[in-house]
């Protein structure tokens, strides 16, 4: 039997420090989406003094551009992006608060390092899995950056949102 962690959005450090690679989660609160595109927009708004779109404290990104809802729903298809994507902008976004991030693949040693500087965690959503994951979205509002269309920033409310923990605080890899 697979012992499953609910854990409450926003993240602590205690309940970051307490995750080891391997646990399965069920995630529920609050969390944001974007992918590269608006990665790129939040950091080159932070190099010339503006605020980011959202209070980054303790939250969590979702790599995720999901698909267009269909009638009666209130997102399409939500699967996670390739999160090596999202390298470069890393390192600021969990120097300045971030204290997770979900998406798929392997992560530069850079962001390792940076995750176990920041007290942070990386979780894996499963790839093939992304209508049951749009499941446990409750809803969906657009913040910031709408003409990206499914790759703009959203505030997501989920409801036991499946991950992986693939690498901990303390730069534990499920990968290695």
């Amino acid at each position: 039997m697979i012992d499953i962690r609910h854990i409450s959005l926003p993240l602590t450090d205690d309940v970051v420090r307490s995750l080891k690679i391997g646990d399965s989660v069920m995630l529920s609160g609050c969390m944001y989406t974007a992918r590269d595109a608006a990665h790129k927009r939040m950091i080159e708004g932070l190099d010339h003094g503006r605020e980011l779109p959202f209070d980054i404290q303790n939250q969590t990104i979702f790599y995720v551009g999901p698909s267009p809802a269909k009638p009666g729903q209130i997102i399409g298809s939500a699967g996670p992006t390739t999160s090596y994507r999202m390298d470069p902008y890393t390192e600021t976004l969990l120097d300045i608060g971030l204290k997770g991030m979900i998406g798929k693949g392997l992560r530069s040693q850079a962001v390792i390092d940076s995750i176990k500087k920041n007290t942070a965690v990386y979780f894996a959503a499963v790839g093939g899995a992304a209508a049951l994951i749009a499941k446990s979205i409750i809803s969906k509002e657009l913040v910031a950056y709408e003409d990206l269309g499914p790759e703009a920033i959203y505030k997501l409310e989920v409801e036991n949102f499946p991950v992986i923990v693939v690498i901990d605080c303390l730069g534990n890899c499920l990968y290695d």
